[in-house]
């Protein structure tokens, strides 16, 4: 599935649960959708706490499908395509000296 599929699903839902609207107790502003981008990828976290292999990949793959929707609003609410970022940012990684020592 491509990001503008999703992109689109993840604006879908939104508006239908009346978070867009200004007197939304669940506001969608770059802040907001920024801290829970954030708490949500913590909850990604707590799989792997105690043990390198997550006890529920079910619910593993709802953290992440979590952090994935919000990342997809965050990027959208501030015109960033997210592709063409993930793109970019390969780039300049490819150009980066990654050392192999820490120190």
């Amino acid at each position: 599935m491509d990001l503008e599929t999703l992109t689109a699903a993840m604006h879908e839902f939104v508006e239908s649960k009346g978070w867009l609207a200004d007197d939304s107790p669940k506001q969608q502003t770059r802040r907001n959708l920024a801290i829970s981008l954030v708490l949500e990828a913590t909850e990604v976290l707590e799989h792997f706490q105690w043990d390198e292999e997550p006890d529920r990949p079910d619910e593993l793959a709802d953290e992440l499908a979590d952090v994935m929707l919000y990342l997809l609003q965050l990027a959208s609410f501030s015109d960033i395509d997210l592709g063409e970022a993930v793109m970019a940012k390969l780039q300049k990684n490819y150009a980066r000296d990654w050392p192999l020592d820490s120190s």
